[in-house]
């Protein structure tokens, strides 16, 4: 399906591979996140999934229950990455000796902290070896599991258990990480950041592109976590619309090394509009922090016009 033809109905209509019933929280945005992923495969495709140890993990396969309709792997926090490699070498050599005839693909899901840190080495190695694979890391800005304990994708000045504000501390004090700009450098084929808006048709675009893209591709999508960002359940789509309208997580892909920006926001939104709508900056907005409020701003402004430089749009 080609981006111009997208059909909301069409898509949505095709049948799930994330069963309900699963055991993640109301308003999480993983699991929003995978079946976005997993609805851009073609009906008549295979697929194997391969889940680093996380909230997604623990709250969708609980033995001997699964919420997954595909093949799935449960693998350390460390390795998702390599596992598949191994996974899509072993399916390689089948397809050559003619063992298997059925069309494949394979999926590798992570949360910031098996993807930004922990597993970043297996990641790496992944991409640079030309593993045809997808790596889906849904970015919700902290380790959720364990505690809410901040990862380096933990944004600057963030309120979490190991950069708690106090008389001595006004959060994370270093910047967040740019992960994606990093995975570009890798020169894979295809790398794209994303989230969840209006018809979903942005992350559809680039979950399908990725997922049949021949070699590896790596696909960022920031996923709100409630407990941790501390919103109401129902402000998810209004939280991630904040983040692309004041330009905190701008909408991109890189393809075959050409950066391309898909939005910019007619009338770009001050980054409070985004802060304003978690519990994890409230700090932020008090008179005596204003200065780190400037500083945020600054950043994301430079950022933004890098962005912009680097897909031609300056």
């Amino acid at each position: 399906m080609a981006y111009n033809a997208y059909s909301l109905k069409e898509v949505a209509s095709k049948p799930e591979r994330l069963a309900p019933g699963h055991r993640m929280c109301a308003g999480c945005g993983s699991t929003v996140a995978v079946r976005a992923v997993m609805r851009a495969l073609r009906p008549e495709d295979k697929a194997v999934v391969t889940l680093a140890t996380s909230c997604l993990e623990v709250s969708t396969m609980t033995y001997p229950y699964t919420s997954w309709e595909d093949s799935y792997i449960h693998t350390a926090f460390e390795n998702a990455a390599a596992t598949t490699s191994g996974v899509v070498a072993g399916y390689a050599a089948k397809k050559n000796k003619g063992k298997l005839d059925e069309t494949y693909k394979f999926i590798t899901f992570g949360g910031d902290g098996g993807t930004y840190d922990i597993g970043f080495q297996s990641l790496s190695g992944a991409m640079e070896r030309g593993t045809d694979m997808v790596y889906v890391c849904y970015d919700n800005e902290a380790y959720m599991n364990t505690g809410i304990q901040r990862s380096s994708s933990t944004p600057m000045y963030a309120d979490t258990t190991t950069s708690a504000v106090g008389v001595d501390s006004v959060g994370k004090p270093q910047y967040k990480k740019d992960l994606t700009a990093i995975m570009a450098a890798h020169r894979i084929p295809y790398v794209a950041q994303t989230t969840f808006l209006g018809n979903f048709k942005d992350l559809h675009h680039k979950a399908e592109t990725a997922i049949y893209t021949e070699g590896p591709a790596f696909l960022n999508v920031m996923a709100p976590c409630p407990r941790g960002w501390r919103y109401e359940e129902a402000d998810l789509m209004d939280i991630c619309k904040a983040a692309v309208e004041t330009c905190v997580w701008p909408l991109f892909e890189v393809v075959e090394g050409e950066w391309i920006l898909n939005y910019e926001p007619k009338n770009k939104l001050p980054v409070t509009e985004y802060l304003k709508l978690q519990g994890r900056f409230k700090h932020l907005f008090k008179p005596e922090n204003a200065v780190l409020l400037e500083r945020i701003q600054d950043d994301v402004d430079r950022r933004w016009e890098e962005l912009r430089l680097r897909a031609g749009a300056l």
